[in-house]
């Protein structure tokens, strides 16, 4: 019985060794062509912002109001923001007044219900709202744009990889499908080309995402006197900036609390190891000598041995 279930056994393992050497054969001799989303995707720019590295922080409170800004008056359009409250803008330099009258002015109302009917209504929103979603629910928020889902930005910097640096080569990175070519200069295939409602983004996963270019001229957004100037670049790099405070609002307290337990580590540590040099390292360690060698382990081995009648 053991041979036969022996020889089964072989059998298949041949069988598997014969078909995994088959299709290795045939993928080295016949190599798949690499996708169009391998050869033109590209990886996300490079953005250096305040917040970056482990001592990074939101000092500069300027272009993180420009960012709002930016968000406010174009992404806010179909991009909800749904983690963050209006009063979390005091974080960023907003005053309660100023709080108080952005909260007011959204173009967006909560929603709510009429105390006197009962019926489902809105109201402007308060500063201790979430900042309110431009659509009702998931349904019209699909059919408004041509069945695409706009994804919600409190966390987008957290969860796409590349953080601000894949939001600031997304938005900047719309490219003109029939004349882009890649790093090698190969023109990007027919069937690679956005069709439909779609457009054509070589930072984008997929190459062809339906959002349309959100930033498209200089002046787009009017920034106060003393700012730099309102260009696509600057814009895109405010709002990746201010993506990455609504993401982790606290970062700069935890990257301060991070490096004072690291000081505070690093002399417990030494303090540890000078009181070890003044206390303890001249005491001499004495060891018990233990196992089937010791003399009393010896005893009653011997014994026991001697009991059962066995020699030695």
């Amino acid at each position: 019985m053991r041979f036969i279930l022996g020889f089964i056994g072989s059998v298949f393992a041949g069988i598997l060794l014969i078909s995994m050497i088959g299709n290795l054969a045939t993928y080295f001799g016949n190599k798949p062509e690499p996708l169009a989303a391998e050869e033109f995707h590209r990886e996300p720019k490079a953005l250096h912002l305040r917040s970056d590295g482990p001592f990074g922080n939101f000092k500069d409170q300027a272009q993180l109001q420009r960012g709002f800004q930016v968000y406010s008056e174009v992404c806010s359009a179909c991009h909800s923001l749904k983690l963050v409250s209006f009063r979390d803008l005091k974080g960023i330099g907003y005053s309660d007044a100023q709080i108080k009258k952005i909260a007011s002015d959204w173009k967006t109302q909560v929603p709510s219900i009429n105390p006197e009917t009962g019926e489902p209504s809105t109201r402007k929103a308060l500063p201790s709202d979430n900042f309110p979603s431009p659509f009702a629910n998931e349904v019209a928020a699909r059919a408004a744009n041509n069945n695409a889902l706009p994804p919600d930005l409190s966390l987008i910097t957290k969860s796409r990889e590349g953080g601000a640096a894949y939001v600031y080569s997304l938005i900047t990175g719309y490219r003109d499908p029939n004349t882009y070519k890649n790093e090698e200069g190969k023109p990007l295939p027919a069937d690679a080309k956005p069709t439909g409602n779609l457009h054509f983004n070589p930072y984008f996963a997929n190459l062809n995402i339906a959002m349309p270019p959100p930033l498209t001229s200089e002046g787009q957004v009017t920034y106060a006197p003393g700012n730099p100037r309102p260009t696509v670049d600057q814009m895109a790099k405010d709002v990746a900036a201010f993506l990455v405070w609504t993401a982790e609002p606290n970062l700069a307290t935890r990257h301060a609390t991070g490096i004072t337990v690291t000081i505070f580590l690093l002399f417990a540590s030494i303090l540890g190891y000078l009181a070890y040099r003044q206390i303890w390292h001249d005491a001499k360690r004495v060891v018990r000598v233990t196992g089937p060698l010791e003399p009393e382990n010896q005893a009653k081995s011997k014994r026991a041995k001697a009991k059962q009648g066995v020699a030695g």
